[in-house]
């Protein structure tokens, strides 16, 4: 999937990326969005995991799994998977955050196999575009 920079489908992940951050209390416009393919979003988080205090952290959303958080490596190399969200391709800003406390906590969320969507590209498309918004042309 690859999304014209302004589409309604691009705006609307911007603003989803954009409200997670809210809901996780980041400052800022602290994140990257893709729209060419493969579409995805990265956020850098603060905060660390208690059994890898030395290790940074970042929640991606991709068009093939939607939410994840990942611990970068001191290497350059791939960020390693610490758990995937798998219910949803785009869920409720509030329901990632709490994915996300419920991890930075110590407990157990999510699944640890990336997840299987069928999730057709105009599916996905819509599913972002109800979170763009309002196009205001300057009058």
């Amino acid at each position: 999937m690859e999304l014209e920079s302004w589409s309604r489908p691009a705006r609307g992940l911007r603003r989803y990326v954009h409200l997670v951050a809210e809901e996780l209390g980041c400052s800022g416009d602290a994140f990257w969005v893709q729209t060419e393919a493969p579409v995805s979003a990265y956020l850098p988080m603060e905060e660390r995991l208690p059994r890898h205090p030395n290790r940074d952290l970042a929640l991606l959303w991709d068009e093939r799994h939607g939410w994840c958080l990942a611990m970068e490596t001191a290497s350059g190399e791939d960020l390693i998977v610490v758990s995937y969200f798998g219910h949803s391709h785009v869920p409720p800003p509030r329901v990632v955050a709490a994915f996300v406390a419920q991890l930075l906590a110590g407990g157990a969320a999510g699944q640890s196999e990336p997840p299987a969507f069928e999730t057709a590209p105009a599916d996905l498309g819509a599913a972002l575009g109800r979170y763009a918004p309002a196009f205001q042309l300057a009058g």
